[in-house]
């Protein structure tokens, strides 16, 4: 076994930190799962923190728990590559967390020092940032989220002692855990480029830009607070320093000088993990070997908590209210979009959770051995046959669901968007429970194929939607996917997986582009481009294809709402801005 070569990817979610420990054929020998603390504020619902040291402690026992479980040595790990989300991790000089909670604490050393990515506190400063007219936000959609790094850094100078803010570092997470892995103090384009502002089709970073929101500090100091000064960028999966230093190889128990690929933010690391595959249809597996160009045809789809949609192009693609188009992220000279539902997973679980008849389904459940969708699934089974219907949809052909509860980021990037419904009843039993489960499953079928339709109304080609990520295991939610986007869904073989796979890959490329340069091959572009393409193809799994089904009944019912829910966004517009003049 030890002759062998393995590779860990590390991904680190919303509520946890994953590591596994990888083949070279992309054969998952052993995992394991840590949870993570995400800190609330009770007065506050846009308050989302979390602690580096936290999610570093979690990371070393999952790389042990690989390695006891496999019983591989750490000799035979040749690559480690880390994902994670998009959240700010806030450090001093010296890589000691400092406190990003308002109050007294804010700006000394402490453990709550990342911003999720969920926290919505910039609100005021993402608003400053869009009215500059920067050609940053070109390349965000035209709007930049208050989810991203700059807001939320800008949130924090306007409330912290100036010398405090003066000594710190802001990192995306993927590129803290890179540092804190390595010691050097490297960036990745994925991280700069899609999250704080760095634009490389442009020459990096902006430094009017810095100056007009009111950061000029930046600009003056070289970027020392940000990073990536003097071009010391990379990107995915290319070699970080030289590789695990003494103190984090002892940390996580592997060898001390382990290459370490320059980390993806996790929606990336999906890309990575799924985008490559060949798929089963009717049982039979696809011998096509996918090239580099048809990537640009797969959109992938990483969905968790949330749900991001990465697409790859030759070109730069420009899509109102899709972030991006963000050059080298992921292979140089290649461009990727990135739109997203800000609440998909989490908007399933308040949407069961939240009604009266959520204890019935609990016990239910529990009765019948089974979890809560399943007996969801199974309720609506026998609703259609007590109403003679064809399908669900007909089920809830007069219930209509808008689900930016947490506000819109793709394709109308507006935090300021809220979840409504139409077509409420007096029931409040399971069967209302289950109509709504499903008017939710719609809902975020029909914000998909509103990404999907306003990305290629402006250049994409998308032709097939790939999935990973915990709702790819939802089988009513992934054939609503196609037939509403009218497209085919890939799910992978483990779902559960893919993310991680994806940053198992970047431990490889790192490991096998050193050992190519050591040997003075030609190491450029196309290279670097050809030769991690080459990795995901071996390495990812085959998936599943899902066909569109839908009978012509369905297919009629599902363009009638997904004419009402583009209208739903304009009446909410509107009566918006009448409320809005009447409180002047």
């Amino acid at each position: 076994m030890a002759s062998e070569s393995y590779y860990i990817g590390v991904d680190v979610g919303t509520g946890s930190a994953r590591a596994g420990l990888v083949k070279k054929d992309g054969t998952l020998v052993a995992s394991s799962t840590q949870n993570i603390t995400t800190f609330r504020d009770p007065q506050d619902h846009r308050i989302f923190e979390q602690s580096t040291n936290e999610i570093w402690a979690a990371i070393a026992k999952t790389i042990k728990a690989v390695l006891a479980e496999s019983k591989v040595p750490a000799s035979a790990v040749k690559g480690l590559g880390f994902d994670a989300t998009c959240s700010l991790a806030v450090t001093d000089e010296n890589a000691e967390p400092v406190v990003v909670t308002k109050g007294d604490q804010l700006g000394q050393n402490g453990d709550r020092n990342i911003i999720l990515w969920a926290d919505h506190r910039a609100e005021e400063e993402a608003e400053l940032i869009n009215s500059t007219g920067s050609v940053v936000l070109d390349y965000v959609g035209g709007t930049m989220s208050l989810e991203m790094e700059v807001p939320k850094t800008l949130w924090l100078k306007r409330r912290m002692d100036p010398k405090l803010f003066a000594r710190c570092q802001f990192f995306d997470l993927p590129d803290f855990l890179s540092y804190r892995a390595t010691g050097y103090n490297t960036r990745s384009v994925c991280s700069i480029a899609c999250k704080c502002s760095y634009v490389p089709a442009k020459g990096g970073w902006q430094g009017d830009f810095f100056e007009k929101i009111g950061l000029p500090e930046f600009s003056r100091e070289n970027y020392r607070q940000m990073g990536a000064a003097d071009g010391d960028v990379l990107s995915a999966g290319l070699p970080v320093g030289k590789g695990l230093s003494k103190r984090a190889a002892q940390e996580l128990g592997l060898v001390e000088g382990t290459p370490v690929g320059s980390a993806v933010i996790d929606a990336y690391a999906g890309w990575l993990g799924t985008i490559a595959a060949r798929y089963k249809e009717n049982g039979k597996l696809s011998d096509v070997r996918p090239s580099l160009d048809e990537s640009r045809q797969r959109l992938a789809a990483v969905a968790g908590t949330s749900t991001c949609y990465v697409v790859q192009s030759p070109e730069g693609v420009f899509v109102d209210g899709v972030w991006g188009p963000y050059r080298d992220v992921l292979f140089p000279g290649w461009w990727c979009n990135e739109g997203g539902q800000s609440s998909t997973g989490q908007l399933i679980d308040f949407m069961i959770t939240t009604h009266p008849a959520y204890k019935e389904l609990q016990e239910k459940a529990e009765k019948e051995n089974t979890n809560i969708h399943e007996v969801l699934h199974d309720t609506l089974v026998k609703m259609k046959e007590e109403n003679g219907v064809e399908t669900f949809t007909e089920l809830t052909k007069d219930l209509h669901f808008y689900p930016d509860l947490h506000g819109n980021r793709s394709p109308i990037a507006d935090p300021r968007m809220r979840g409504a419904i139409m077509g409420l009843t007096l029931d409040a039993g399971l069967g209302d429970l289950a109509r709504k489960f499903n008017v939710t499953l719609e809902a975020i079928a029909l914000q998909t194929r509103h990404i999907v339709d306003e990305m290629n109304a402006k250049g994409h080609a998308i032709r097939a939607i790939y999935m990973s990520g915990g709702q790819a295991k939802n089988g009513a939610l992934m054939a609503l996917l196609a037939n509403t986007c009218k497209m085919p869904v890939v799910t992978p073989a483990n779902a559960g997986i893919a993310v991680v796979l994806g940053s198992a890959m970047l431990g490889r490329f790192a490991a096998e582009w050193e050992e190519m340069e050591s040997k003075g091959a030609k190491a450029d572009a196309k290279a670097q481009a050809q030769g991690l393409w080459d990795i995901m193809v071996e390495m990812t799994p085959p998936g599943t294809l899902i066909p569109p089904a839908a009978s012509d009944k369905e297919k009629r019912l599902l363009e009638a709402k997904y004419k009402i829910f583009r209208e739903t966004i304009e009446i909410q517009k509107r009566w918006r801005k009448e409320m809005e003049d009447a409180a002047k």
